[in-house]
């Protein structure tokens, strides 16, 4: 069964009467493990079906199932409880406080779970070593360079051992060699056998990817492997 499947999916806004087709007929699945990109340009749809997929938001037309369950199926509170346990989320502008440690950032989502207190500090410096980051643990964030700031926010989205992690455009705020280092981090991580779901506007960074599922004006017009991948430089010790 794939992770992740989409059937004719649709979005459509509402406002004072006059309707804003943002998705139509999108249908696709991810199987567990894999790292797919959706590229598209800015206003293509790509962050409205990342919403979705990442029960952020409803479809409107369709059918979407993670893990084989549409959101109908769930109540609202098993609903936040998924996007916490089952689902990461890595943003373009980090989402991390300022004046706090980047030890303290990451075990914030524990906060929210059912992992024993007991366990937080293991668990959060377990998931640090894997993004290169153990010896910034006392750092506060805003000591950072923007490529640490963002694989602190990568180890964030792991701390509670998600079924897929989706980032949404993690190398937009970075030069091109912090970025290329995050890339190295996700694809290294989806080596390790998680599930990646990377949204961008960038053949580059796509290509990092398995697989590039295009996008544009709210539709899907390719879906291809990627012959050439983009290799891990493997940096991370």
């Amino acid at each position: 069964m794939s992770l992740i499947n989409t059937k004719n999916l649709g979005k459509t806004y509402f406002n004072e009467g006059v309707a804003t087709n943002a998705l139509h007929d999108v249908s696709f699945s991810i199987d567990e493990g894999k790292f797919v990109a959706i590229m598209g340009a800015s206003g293509s749809g790509k962050s409205t079906l990342l919403h979705i997929l990442g029960f952020l938001d409803r479809h409107t037309d369709g059918e979407y199932r993670f893990d084989g369950k549409t959101i109908d199926e769930h109540s609202e509170e098993n609903i936040a409880h998924v996007r916490n346990k089952e689902m990461g989320f890595v943003f373009q502008t980090f989402n991390l406080l300022a004046r706090t440690t980047v030890l303290e950032n990451v075990k914030l989502p524990l906060l929210y779970s059912r992992v024993p207190e007991s366990l937080w500090n293991e668990r959060a410096l377990s998931v640090i070593k894997s993004v290169g980051l153990s010896h910034r643990l006392d750092h506060e964030s805003s000591q950072l360079s923007g490529g640490e700031k963002q694989r602190v926010a990568i180890a964030r989205a792991l701390i509670n051992r998600p079924r897929i992690i989706f980032a949404d455009e993690p190398t937009g705020n970075l030069d091109s060699k912090s970025g290329e280092m995050v890339m190295d981090t996700l694809q290294k991580l989806n080596q390790d056998g998680h599930t990646i779901l990377l949204i961008t506007h960038e053949t580059y960074t796509a290509e990092h990817a398995e697989r590039i599922i295009k996008i544009h004006d709210g539709e899907i017009i390719s879906d291809d492997l990627v012959k050439n991948r983009r290799t891990t430089n493997h940096f991370i010790k």
